[in-house]
């Protein structure tokens, strides 16, 4: 099963946004979004995964179009629009689309997944969903004998996140580089995008 993510729609839907504005706040949120992923995702399935994200202007010139990040494929859409028009690309040149699940609330993507028999799904279901296999793989871990219940409410969501270190990173705009890796290996430089996450990027 491969997965193909809308970057800034799951971003927004998370909720793992930072407060403030700016370039510091923007990069803090997507770093915050993608050592989720890492960490939320096994091996095999960050090696099938690819993140797209709308590119701007203000990139940084020589920025790679394709990067990887802790096993998983991140992709800008240079030269495009917006990263829908990439995403539209890549179900429609992805060679097995009946494995493929387009994780975006973005209604076109759904409609362009459907069409090629691939699996769309809402970005807070998709997310949620995520939360709740660490949740429970967690606590199986911890009361190996005593399946847990699914979180039901956002404030238990919220209150797993913060013990997940994503919601409290965020917040406190204390994003750190995962182990071993640094500024070279940072796919979203200071200032990069800060002009595209609207609400025309969001829907």
């Amino acid at each position: 099963m491969s997965l193909l993510i809308d970057g800034y729609n799951l971003l927004h839907a998370s909720g793992i946004l930072g407060r403030g504005r700016g370039s510091g706040y923007l990069q803090r949120s997507r770093q915050a979004l993608m050592n989720f992923l890492a960490e939320s995702l096994d091996e095999k399935e960050a090696s099938r995964c690819t993140v797209v994200f709308d590119a701007s202007d203000s990139a940084p010139k020589g920025l790679p179009r394709t990067l990887a990040y802790r096993g998983i494929t991140v992709k800008f859409a240079s030269g495009l629009p917006s990263a829908d028009e990439l995403i539209e690309q890549l179900i429609q040149a992805d060679n097995s689309p009946r494995t493929l699940t387009v994780v975006s609330s973005d209604h076109r993507l759904q409609r362009a997944a459907r069409r090629r028999k691939a699996k769309p799904i809402d970005s807070e279901q998709w997310f949620h969903g995520v939360v709740r296999r660490r949740i429970e793989s967690r606590q199986l871990t911890e009361h190996p004998n005593v399946k847990p219940p699914a979180p039901s409410t956002e404030s238990e969501i919220n209150f797993w996140l913060r013990q997940f270190g994503v919601a409290s990173e965020a917040e406190r705009g204390e994003v750190e580089s995962p182990s071993g890796a640094d500024q070279l290996d940072n796919p979203f430089p200071p200032g990069y995008a800060d002009d595209v996450l609207d609400e025309d990027h969001l829907l």
